[in-house]
C-alpha cells in the first residue's frame, strides 16, 4: 500500500532495530497515521486486544512478532516456560480470528528445533518474518485468482464498472499487505478495468468507513460509504455485481465467520442472485471445526463500541454518547454464514466451493 508515495506494509521490523517492531496504530486512522513501537510481548498482546492492529493476517502476523519479542524477553534458564506462557497470553487477547493461535503454536514449534536459546532467537525471528512474507504474498496471490472474476463481469456488461459491495474491512490494513477481499479490486483497478465499491460502514466501530475507504481514497478506487442497512436495497435494484468479504476463521466445511453483519449480506445476495465470495489465505482456515455456527467462538466486546462514536471536530478526534445515558448495549463482534450462503471462496491457491470436499481438494495434506 502507497501513504502519500511511500509503500507500508502494516507491520515491519523498525530500520537500524531489530529489537522493535512497528505497526500502524489503526485506531487512528483516517486522521491521523501514527506509527507505533513494539517493545515487549506485553505491547503485541494489548495492540492485538484494544485493536491497534485488527484482522486475521495482521493479528497472526502481530502475534508472530510478539513472540519473537517474548523469545527477546526470556530468561536463559526458564526459556521455555516464558514461551509458552507468552503464548498463552497472545491466545487470550481475541477469540475467533483462527490465526493468532496457528502463529503462535507454529513459533512454538519451531523454537523446539534448536536447544540453544540464541539459536531460538533467531529461529523466532526468521519465522516471524516468515508468517509476515507469506501473509502478504498469499493476499498477493489471492488479488490474482480473484481478477478472474472481475474480468469475466466486465466483459458481460461489456466494461460498464463492476459495482462491488464488501463489509468490514479486508484489506491491506487487515493483513500485511494487499488484503483479501481487496486485493482482486486492487488487481482489477490496476489492470484498468472499471470497479466501483459499495462500502458498508461497518458499525459499530466503523472499520468499512474509517479504514476500507480510507484505503480505496489512497489507492484512488472510485467507491461510496453507505449505512450498513442499505445493501439489501442496492441488491434489489441490481446495482450490486457482486459481493466479496474476508473471515477471520472459516471451517473446512465452508461456514465462514467474519465481521457482525456478514451473514445478513449474504442472506440478501442469496435471495436476489448476487454472488457472495469470501476471500482468504489458508492460514485463516479451522481444520477441526466443522459446524461453523455451532463451534466457532464469537467475541463479545464492551458495550462503549455501541454507545459511543467518535469522529474528527474543530481539528480534533472527539469521542461522543449517542444512546440514552443508562441504557445497556450487547456487542458481538462476528457472526457466522452457513456454508450454502456462499458462491465461492478464494484462495491463494485458486478459487473453491465452500464446501470440504472442494477446500480439501486444494488442499489435500489436510484431508487427514
Amino acid at each position: 500500500m502507497n501513504i502519500k508515495g511511500k509503500h507500508y506494509r502494516t507491520i515491519w521490523v523498525k530500520k537500524n532495530d531489530k529489537r522493535v517492531i512497528q505497526i500502524i496504530d489503526q485506531r487512528s486512522l483516517p486522521h491521523k497515521f501514527v506509527v507505533e513501537n513494539l517493545k515487549f510481548v506485553e505491547d503485541a498482546a494489548q495492540a492485538i486486544k484494544d485493536m491497534h492492529v485488527r484482522g486475521a493476517g495482521l493479528i497472526g502476523a502481530t502475534a508472530g512478532y510478539g513472540m519473537y519479542l517474548a523469545s527477546l524477553q526470556a530468561p536463559k534458564n526458564n526459556f521455555n516456560a516464558f514461551m509458552a506462557r507468552a503464548g498463552k497470553q497472545l491466545k487470550n487477547t481475541r477469540p475467533t480470528a483462527v490465526n493468532l493461535a496457528w502463529a503462535v503454536d507454529r513459533q512454538l514449534n519451531a523454537i523446539k528445533q534448536s536447544k540453544n536459546i540464541a539459536d531460538k532467537i533467531k529461529i523466532a525471528f526468521e519465522t516471524a518474518n516468515n508468517i509476515a512474507d507469506e501473509d502478504a504474498e498469499y493476499c498477493r496471490m489471492i488479488g490474482e485468482h480473484g481478477l478472474k472474476i472481475i474480468k469475466a463481469i466486465s466483459r458481460r456488461k461489456k466494461g460498464a464498472p463492476v459495482n462491488i459491495l464488501t463489509h468490514c474491512n479486508a484489506g491491506w490494513l487487515a493483513f500485511v499487505d494487499y488484503g483479501s477481499a481487496t486485493a482482486p479490486i486492487y488487481a482489477a483497478h490496476d489492470a484498468g478495468i472499471k470497479v466501483h465499491i459499495w462500502v458498508d460502514e461497518t458499525r459499530p466501530r466503523s472499520q468499512g468507513a474509517k479504514l476500507t475507504a480510507w484505503e480505496l481514497l489512497n489507492h484512488g478506487v472510485p467507491h461510496h460509504i453507505i449505512a450498513d442497512n442499505v445493501g439489501g436495497h442496492l441488491m434489489q435494484h441490481k446495482m450490486v455485481d457482486m459481493c466479496i468479504v474476508g473471515t477471520d476463521r472459516t471451517t473446512y466445511t465452508g461456514d465462514v465467520a467474519n465481521k457482525i453483519g456478514t451473514y445478513l449480506k449474504a442472506l440478501s445476495a442469496k435471495a436476489n442472485g448476487v454472488p457472495f465470495y469470501v476471500a482468504l489465505p489458508s492460514s485463516t482456515f479451522d481444520w477441526k471445526m466443522r459446524d461453523g455456527v455451532k463451534e466457532i467462538p464469537i467475541e463479545e466486546r464492551g458495550s462503549e463500541e455501541v454507545v459511543y462514536m467518535d469522529g474528527l471536530h474543530n481539528g480534533r478526534v472527539e469521542k461522543v454518547l449517542i444512546t440514552p445515558k443508562g441504557s445497556p448495549a450487547a456487542n458481538y463482534g462476528f457472526d457466522v454464514t452457513p456454508a450454502k450462503y456462499i458462491t465461492e471462496l478464494i484462495t491463494e491457491r485458486g478459487i473453491c466451493k465452500a464446501n470440504a470436499k472442494s477446500i480439501l481438494n486444494l488442499y489435500p495434506e489436510h484431508k487427514s
